[in-house]
């Protein structure tokens, strides 16, 4: 019998190639000569960028860049020869990653600006910068790739892109003109002037995302997101007010329209999605899409016999386009044996074919939970496959 084990993370637990290697293992002990494929799964936040680079045999360099909250963060970048990348996900980047020869720059937005960089009582996306995932974006180009690839996801941000783009080359400036350095959303009120450009050192950017959300609005990033974020109630009407205006200032800059910010997918990561199509021109691309074609997912599905998944919690969230749901849903259209492994499982009805397994013994913590994660992933996994 052949596996697929494809994993994502469990959220401030196991990375996904950890829970990729634990089911392998649980699945060996349990089945004597079954023969399983690891895969990883990325959303775009956490383990994109070393999940991709390492995938297609790439090279990660290290890096410090600003975290969310001042300070600094060890992070780093991939850089992909383009003959390494598979011609389906090379075909998504286009010209950008054609070139003989040339390479594709991987960055994740959540490793200098994410919310698991952050304990609880320092989240707070007023007083939140994405500055640090400009800086790794610039120092992807000193590597001088053809493209980069920005995987954003876990952000702890609502800054509209804004400390990137000044780690990029834009200039933010005063009532008297006096430049406002790090930029953060409550110094937003004494913004009256945006000046400079993206420098021509960066090459092509796109963006994997899978969020639809648009910039403002009731289904905006603020509206949705910003209370994961630490944002309280009545923060929320002041703070949408400054980014329509930011937003209007940023389209009149760089000669965008305003229709940009109700693009779906805009609000993704806290508007820089937004700060970034405005400012450099940035594509977005169809986070789970890309990363399957990375993978060749495909391939690997249909060469397998059994699929295993799973992620933190599993619910009607991960079936409306998140990489384990997105899974489960291609290898049920193959008619493929499927099991999901979670530490929660909340589904309103029940799928054909589908075998989920729920780790979280009743009455667990989940504080306990997340430290025995691990150990219950194996446990449950040589469960599942010890009789078959």
């Amino acid at each position: 019998m052949r596996v697929l084990v494809a994993f994502d993370k469990f959220k401030n637990s196991i990375r996904a190639p950890a829970a990729c290697d634990i089911a392998a293992g649980a699945i060996a002990s349990a089945q004597d000569g079954w023969d399983c494929d690891p895969c990883p799964l990325s959303d775009g936040g956490e383990g994109f960028m070393e999940i991709l680079t390492r995938s297609a045999g790439g090279t990660l360099f290290p890096a410090e860049a600003d975290g969310p909250r001042g300070g600094r963060v060890s992070a780093a970048f991939g850089i992909v020869s383009n003959e390494r990348i598979p011609e389906a996900a090379r075909a998504r980047l286009g010209a950008a990653a054609a070139a003989p020869g040339g390479s594709v720059g991987v960055v994740e937005m959540s490793a200098a600006s994410g919310l698991a960089l952050l304990e609880p009582g320092m989240r707070n996306p007023l007083r939140a910068t994405t500055r640090g995932t400009g800086q790794l974006i610039l120092a992807a180009a000193g590597a001088g790739p053809g493209a980069i690839l920005l995987g954003v996801g876990g952000s702890a941000t609502h800054d509209l892109g804004l400390g990137a783009l000044g780690a990029l080359g834009i200039t933010f400036t005063g009532d008297a003109g006096e430049v406002i350095g790090s930029i953060v959303p409550a110094d937003w009120p004494a913004l009256r002037g945006i000046a400079g450009s993206v420098s021509d050192r960066i090459p092509p950017l796109f963006i994997a995302c899978d969020v639809e959300n648009p910039l403002l609005g009731p289904w905006g990033a603020l509206a949705v997101y910003g209370p994961q974020k630490g944002l309280r109630p009545e923060q929320a009407p002041a703070l949408e007010a400054q980014g329509a205006r930011i937003a209007a200032m940023l389209c009149r800059h760089f000669g965008r329209s305003v229709e940009l910010a109700s693009m779906p997918g805009a609000g993704a990561a806290g508007g820089i999605a937004f700060g970034l199509m405005a400012a450099a021109g940035a594509t977005l691309l169809p986070g789970f899409d890309l990363v399957a074609s990375w993978l060749r997912l495909d391939e690997r599905l249909a060469a397998a016999d059994i699929v295993v998944t799973g992620e933190g919690r599993f619910d009607e969230t991960s079936l409306s386009g998140k990489g384990p749901g997105s899974l489960v849903r291609r290898a049920l259209a193959l008619g493929k044996s499927v099991h999901v492994f979670a530490g929660e499982v909340a589904l309103a009805a029940e799928m054909p074919g589908l075998l989920t397994h729920a780790l979280t013994p009743p009455g667990m913590a989940l504080s306990e939970a997340l430290c025995a994660a691990p150990a219950l992933l194996s446990d449950a996994v040589r469960r599942a496959f010890a009789h078959r």
